[in-house]
């Protein structure tokens, strides 16, 4: 399947007006790790916390409902939340951990978790695990350096990041610009290049803007404990959804982007083994 294995497909957002204000579509991660931590399914979470430079993101060990809403929205640049699993239940002694990942981070904690040496402490511990949609991610230096060059701004002044239709916008001032994603490539970190995993496959629920309509989030409720916390969350009226067959563009779109970026992986990689090149897969 080329979204991966799911049991269900949705288009969902935050009912609390609060996630809605500052979450980058419809507020899924934010919410359901809220609900998760209220309701103590988590004990923690792991997510991409602010820092004194904007839009540099690095790991924050969230004990509180504001702390994760102090995370809320998307940041184009990495923050390595997996080097601070080991953290939370080490130095916060946390049994019940969730965090939020891109595809790649995906797949080290699955890893991590069939082959546990060393980290036996901490693989049986990851009660929720969300991820988000991922097409590219780009090094803090190269995210500066294309919205200073290119787009004639600065990260300092960016209230808001976002992807779709092509282009890669920023909104400053309460105006939007936007950059063609093709003048973009070059700047990603090396690893996009081979990366084919576009929806998260690997996570307990997958989210993105991709399918749905403004303001809402295309969600793929994935294991047994992902389709559990979230339509617990929707019972309690945290999360509202539709189905996908009733909103537009629907799911041919993110199949569309998802088998292009697994394509994409492919022929990069089998460049790479014909120069003789390593490759991971």
């Amino acid at each position: 399947m080329v979204l991966g294995t799911y049991k269900e497909a949705v288009s969902a957002k935050a009912t609390d007006k609060q996630i809605q204000k500052v979450s980058q579509d419809g507020g899924i991660v934010t919410a359901l790790l809220s609900f998760a931590l209220e309701e103590g399914i988590i004990e923690g979470a792991v997510v991409a916390g602010p820092t004194e430079e904007l839009w540099k993101p690095e790991p924050l060990v969230a004990m509180t409902t504001d702390e994760i809403l102090s995370a809320a929205g998307t940041k184009y640049t990495f923050s390595p939340n997996v080097a601070a699993l080991k953290k939370a239940v080490r130095q916060y002694g946390l049994e019940k951990v969730g965090t939020v990942a891109i595809p790649c981070q995906l797949q080290g904690i699955r890893k991590m978790q069939s082959y546990p040496f060393g980290t036996r402490f901490l693989a049986d511990k990851l009660a929720l695990v969300v991820g988000i949609f991922c097409m590219e991610n780009f090094p803090f230096a190269s995210l500066e350096t294309f919205i200073s060059e290119k787009m004639k701004s600065s990260t300092d002044v960016v209230e808001k990041m976002d992807i779709g239709k092509g282009k890669f916008w920023i909104k400053s001032f309460g105006e939007e610009t936007g950059l063609p994603l093709k003048e973009t490539h070059g700047y990603e970190q090396a690893g996009c290049n081979i990366c084919a995993d576009y929806t998260a496959e690997l996570a307990d629920v997958s989210t993105g803007s991709v399918g749905s309509p403004d303001g809402w989030s295309t969600v793929l409720k994935r294991t047994d404990a992902g389709t559990s916390i979230f339509d617990q969350a929707v019972e309690a009226g945290i999360i509202e959804t539709k189905a996908m067959d009733d909103v537009k563009p629907g799911l041919p779109i993110l199949e569309k982007l998802s088998q292009g970026k697994s394509d994409k992986a492919q022929k990069e990689m089998d460049s790479r083994r014909e120069l003789g090149l390593p490759v991971p897969f």
